[in-house]
């Protein structure tokens, strides 16, 4: 459960909930019928007598549906002593009901992508699932259950508590979180705006459970919450299960609360200064601005973008490009009342942050004096509405954001938002500035800090009726068509394709949501031999390639991608570039020329290398005091211990540090000019697009260009001689500790008990919060916030490897670790359950045809295909052989494999403090 991140969400145990007066809805309870309110772009909206809001998003072009429920409370609705009870009982809620007592499990057998995530103006629980009628009237009847029976018990809190307080822990460890915490309690004097939404550490703590259970029973009622479904489903039956699911809820007697607490003009610049453990400075600053839907919110978002976007943002020229800082960002938020224009830079280790601090004061503060011009603004625009139209393509991604726009007061701002950013203007721009970003209106951050009373007057938020009045919104999106995403159809809708050079293709043409298509190029090059010494340059190239062309410069680049509502990105590793290409049917040729400027005429500027050395530098040197990152890479180091000289060798962190201070520009011109080329590689193109055209303007980016340096694949190798071992890392500072594990052992993806494997890493940790030690370690002891196990493999090498991983509070590691090794060992004794088989067979199955259902996701699957020289049809294989397993062969498979005998352990965090935390407690008397 998240606060205004997502995260995954557990659940579990029963008893009775009628304690504190919840109802269960009867077939006999009278079901409230639904009006018909409206429908603007393809969004129609229903209003139900007790007054649930429901909008129908409609788009069978995705064969899944989402239901997203909202309710509109969050830490703005918290009372005193009440900081975190709108997020705590998000995790509460996934506890059960009595018709619903294990709300994970249930949902991980259908294969559903779920969530909670609470913010400061509302609640949301979303599920994506397979699109079925039957999928559909179960998440409906799930949501309108836990609405209002949900288990809020005394046991639950008592491990569920222990589990928000380890995610405040996670968010301990971050300078960054932190600071911005700092920011707003200091620039609110009153609003609960200044209160994180994970809440204060005594009140998550101390929270007797008659007052979570009042809080919802207050909130949780249908009359404060907005139903979203979006996908694949059919309008007339989704009504009807609404109103048969909540309809027979009853419209509650109380009067719902509003909140009323104004925040009064700032008078005075503010500042905080935050002293922790940390390898990178921070700058931050914050200015009151109006609320969501207001006006000028348009502008301050395009303000946001000319501030802090990259390359040719203000702020990235006046600090990253001198460099002075190594990152900027700028944000404006959209709530419900008043919020806050931020701006950041990080500073590396060393540098001045009196200097940054005020070149970026005087960057902000000085924009309302001047001007701004045309093209900056329509650069803003452009990308902010790209954006926008991307997400489109999405109707589950859009049914989880309106949340955040009703929780302003009306879903129908997401419309108004895109109309007011079209007609922002550079003067409107320079206004927002000139009232908001001032002195006596900002507080100052800073990670490692008014001769007279100004006010800076903050509009009041406006009437959305009359906002509204005649509002007719646009056409809806072009819909796609309802596409079948088996291993079977994939493959009887592909066709094979060789481009120049030999680089293998497969096309899979479809209509797409938006017309939207994706495309996947992979280039291989180089050997174990050739790259030696050369694995940072190969890490940087990818990223120099489309940082400017002969034609183009990187902001020139960008724009190009803008004006065609497309994005182009690349990564990669030593012998592997890949570029990923998110477009339009009609401006994908247009893309692809792009695509050929990056491949064939890059530039690799100095400035640009430099700056992106300087980023890089500066995110390894943040981690050199993550719990996280050096145990990872502890037991990485032990379970493949390859030669320092092999390219596939694990550094440290600081070996790591040391390359990225040696590498040079001319490094990396020399690995493009000597390694790259279209000698082999392949590539996969999903969605809507003309074949032939695309086609063409692929076979000339890559035409006549080859290496004489062969290329060779980089084998993953299996060492059998590694021994087990336990290792402790002291992070001092760091509130929250991290348990790492893994093992590596000789197995493919083709080997006969390969599909053995998965299911039993699914059972063990793989399946969430409904496996074993999700079940355990999480929902029964509330030791730990995240926790689970992986499986590892490639289609060619044998060798495979289980990583196990978990977070807690440093004093409980021992409980952990202890944990792990005990369901580890019980797995391996017993072997799975029948019943437990079933559930992850059925779970496992469905996540892979949800997964499947991502065009990103498809095209990464077809890409590893081609070079593994086989189809989907493996996948069918597989999906069989996994269906028919049997409790035997996952046990076999497991005891084969697994040997916790040689585990390399690794755990790290505060130790020392924990263990003086520890002592204290223990001589204070017990009361």
């Amino acid at each position: 459960m998240a606060r205004t991140r997502s995260t995954s969400v557990l659940a579990l145990l029963l008893l009775v909930a009628l304690s504190f007066g919840a109802a269960l809805p009867t077939a006999a309870a009278a079901q409230a019928a639904a009006t018909k309110v409206q429908s603007l772009e393809g969004i129609t909206e229903y209003r139900l007598d007790n007054g649930l809001q429901v909008l129908l998003y409609p788009d069978p072009s995705k064969p899944t549906v989402t239901v997203n429920l909202t309710v509109f409370v969050g830490s703005r609705h918290e009372g005193y002593g009440e900081t975190g009870m709108a997020h705590l009982l998000e995790h509460m809620v996934f506890k059960g009901t009595p018709t619903h007592p294990h709300i994970p499990k249930a949902l991980q057998e259908r294969g559903a992508r779920f969530n909670g995530t609470t913010w400061v103006d509302r609640t949301n629980y979303y599920e994506t699932l397979p699109a079925s009628e039957d999928n559909l009237n179960f998440a409906l009847e799930l949501e309108a259950d836990r609405l209002v029976n949900s288990f809020i018990r005394q046991e639950d809190l008592f491990s569920e508590m222990t589990v928000v307080r380890n995610e405040f822990e996670a968010g301990e460890n971050s300078p960054s979180n932190l600071l911005s915490q700092r920011i707003m309690s200091a620039a609110f004097d009153w609003h609960n705006y200044g209160k994180d939404t994970i809440g204060n550490r005594s009140d998550i703590e101390r929270v007797p459970i008659k007052n979570l259970q009042a809080f919802y029973k207050k909130y949780y009622q249908p009359d404060n919450c907005m139903l979203v479904i979006a996908g694949k489903f059919d309008e007339k039956t989704a009504m009807q299960l609404v109103e048969k699911h909540f309809g027979s809820i009853p419209k509650p007697e109380r009067e719902l609360p509003k909140t009323y607490t104004e925040e009064p003009p700032q008078d005075g610049e503010r500042s905080v200064t935050l002293r922790r453990v940390g390898d990178v400075g921070i700058v931050a600053a914050a200015y009151h601005v109006p609320s969501g839907a207001h006006e000028d919110m348009a502008a301050l978002d395009v303000l946001a973008n000319v501030m802090g976007s990259a390359p040719s943002g203000r702020l990235y020229e006046a600090l990253v490009k001198s460099k002075q800082a190594t990152a900027v960002g700028s944000s404006a938020s959209n709530w419900h009342d008043p919020g806050v224009f931020q701006v950041e830079a990080e500073v590396r280790k060393g540098d001045s942050l009196d200097e940054v601090k005020d070149i970026l004061l005087d960057v902000v503060e000085s924009s309302g004096d001047s001007t701004f011009s045309e093209e900056e603004v329509e650069r803003a625009k452009q990308k902010l509405l790209k954006q926008r139209e991307l997400a489109a393509t999405d109707t589950s991604r859009i049914a989880v954001q309106l949340s955040d726009w009703g929780a302003q007061g009306d879903w129908r701002l997401y419309l108004l938002h895109r109309d007011r950013l079209e007609k922002v203007t550079p003067e409107m721009v320079q206004d927002v500035a000139k009232r908001y970003l001032r002195r006596e209106n900002r507080t100052l951050g800073i990670f490692i800090p008014s001769e007279k009373s100004e006010k800076a007057e903050v509009p009041p938020r406006p009437d959305l009726a009359a906002l509204f009045d005649g509002y007719q919104g646009r056409e809806e999106v072009a819909l796609g068509e309802a596409f079948d995403p088996t291993p079977k159809n994939i493959d009887e809708r592909s066709q094979n394709v060789t481009l120049s050079g030999g680089i293998k293709g497969i096309l899979l043409p479809k209509k797409s949501r938006g017309e939207a298509v994706y495309l996947r190029l992979v280039l291989r090059y180089g050997d174990l031999e050739s790259l030696k010494g050369r694995v940072t340059a190969a890490e940087m190239l990818p990223a120099m390639l489309v940082r400017g062309t002969k034609h183009l410069t990187r902001q020139q680049l960008q724009d190009e991608l803008d004006k065609n509502g497309a994005t182009l990105s690349a990564s990669g590793s030593a012998g592997t570039a890949v570029f990923t290409i998110q477009a339009k049917r009609d401006k994908l040729p247009a893309v692809i020329d792009l695509l050929k400027q990056v491949l064939r005429e890059p530039t690799l500027p100095e400035e640009e290398f430099e700056i992106l050395r300087r980023a890089q530098l500066s995110s390894l040197e943040e981690q050199l005091t993550n719990p996280a990152v050096l145990a990872i890479t502890r037991v990485r180091r032990q379970v493949s211990p390859y030669p320092k000289d092999d390219v596939r060798y694990v550094p440290t962190v600081e070996e790591e540090i040391e390359r990225f201070k040696n590498v040079t520009r001319d490094d990396v011109q020399k690995l493009y000019d000597e390694f790259l080329g279209a000698q082999a590689g392949e590539l996969a193109i999903v969605g809507d697009f003309d074949a032939d055209e695309c086609l063409k303007g692929l076979q000339a980016a890559l035409a006549d260009w080859t290496s004489d340096k062969p290329y060779g694949r980089i084998p993953s190798e299996y060492f059998p001689d590694v021994p087990g071992a336990t290792e402790r890392i002291l992070t001092p500072d760091k509130a929250n500790a991290v348990y790492m594990a893994g093992e590596a052992f000789p197995l493919k993806e083709t080997d006969p008990q390969y599909a053995a494997m998965v299911v039993g890493n699914y059972v063990f940790g793989g399946g969430a919060l409904s496996s074993r030690l999700g079940d355990r370690v999480r929902q029964k002891e509330g030791l730990s916030y995240g926790i689970g196990s992986y499986l590892s493999s490639d289609a060619i090498d044998a060798r495979a490897s289980l990583t196990i991983s978990a977070i807690c509070n440093p004093q409980a590691m021992d409980k952990v670790s202890t944990a792990i090794r005990e369901e580890l060992d019980r797995l391996l004794a017993d072997g799975v359950t029948p019943s437990e088989l079933a559930q992850a067979k059925q779970g496992y199955l469905q996540q892979q045809q949800v997964s499947r259902t991502s065009d990103a996701t498809l095209a990464a699957i077809l890409t590893e295909n081609l070079e593994a020289d086989r189809t989907m049809a493996f996948y069918g294989d597989l999906e069989k052989r996994i269906s028919s397993l049997s409790p035997e062969q996952v046990l076999k498979a497991l005891r084969t494999y697994v040997d916790p005998n040689k585990l390399v352990i690794v755990d790290a965090g505060d130790f020392a403090k924990a263990a003086a935390e520890g002592k204290s407690a223990a001589k204070e008397p017990a009361e």
